[in-house]
């Protein structure tokens, strides 16, 4: 992996931290191609049963990379084409589909400002642990853009189409608070204890029952687009999957012993 996303696999968790923090996490090309890799990645390895996605810095990611931006659009305007937003078929979209596909939790270690991409990063996220000091906006609209990293898909899902169209059109900043009352943030932290929680969040579901976590994200997902009763054949499908795992046993007998469970993830 480049040097702008640090990679790093230890006892069944992957840590994907985004490392531009000079530039504010923004998203320049190189830092696009290796945080799709690293997703990727984490999603192919049978060994990784959890992710944390982070930053350094005092952001988390404030999105396209601006400065690299400006310099496509002036050659794209020369040659007389339009390949700057194919970014979005090349890189946002394979990060955001690797990250709410792969069948194991995701957390987002939120240490800062999230804005464009980078809050589409972050909601792409099976749950989000937030710095108190952290500030979330969509921002897309700010530089006359519309939505993309899966913004359109995940910020209604998790505020109400009303309240995301309300921040999509009229862009500010989201402080911590504001973000765990509209249910972006799910835990929020002291800024100083962030990668220390986000860490034991993300460990804690690493330890858990894999393939119970990946029929949730799955479950969720389906419902979201589906019918009740197309729901309803899919929980009984993907319940019956999960009955017959190892990791079902093991939760019984655990808890007829009264003891904690230690689970495989198979």
């Amino acid at each position: 992996m480049a040097d702008s996303v640090l990679y790093e696999v230890s006892d069944g968790l992957a840590t994907i931290t985004i490392n531009r923090p000079e530039a504010m996490n923004a998203m320049n090309t190189e830092a696009k191609v290796a945080l799709r890799e690293a997703a990727r990645a984490a999603a192919a390895d049978e060994a990784v049963r959890a992710v944390l996605l982070t930053a350094t810095g005092r952001a988390f990611c404030v999105g396209q990379d601006l400065k690299e931006h400006i310099g496509f659009l002036a050659a794209d305007r020369e040659a007389g084409t339009g390949q700057t937003m194919s970014t979005v078929r090349e890189h946002y979209n394979p990060i955001v589909r690797a990250l709410t596909g792969m069948p194991k939790p995701v957390v987002a270690g939120v240490n800062g400002v999230a804005a464009g991409a980078g809050l589409g990063f972050a909601l792409a996220a099976d749950y989000r642990v937030v710095a108190d000091t952290a500030k979330f906006n969509t921002s897309f609209a700010g530089v006359a853009l519309t939505a993309d990293s899966g913004v359109s898909w995940t910020l209604p899902r998790v505020i109400g189409p009303g309240r995301a169209a309300d921040l999509l059109l009229f862009p500010r900043n989201i402080d911590a608070r504001e973000a765990y009352d509209l249910g972006i943030a799910n835990k929020i932290v002291p800024a100083a204890d962030l990668a220390a929680e986000a860490a034991q969040v993300a460990r804690t579901l690493a330890e858990g029952p894999t393939l119970a976590y990946a029929a949730l994200k799955e479950s969720l997902a389906y419902a979201a687009g589906h019918s009740l009763d197309e729901a309803l054949d899919k929980e009984d499908e993907l319940q019956g999957k999960a009955g017959a795992s190892e990791d079902h046993t093991i939760a019984v007998q655990a808890f007829i012993a009264k003891e904690k469970p230690k689970y495989l993830g198979r």
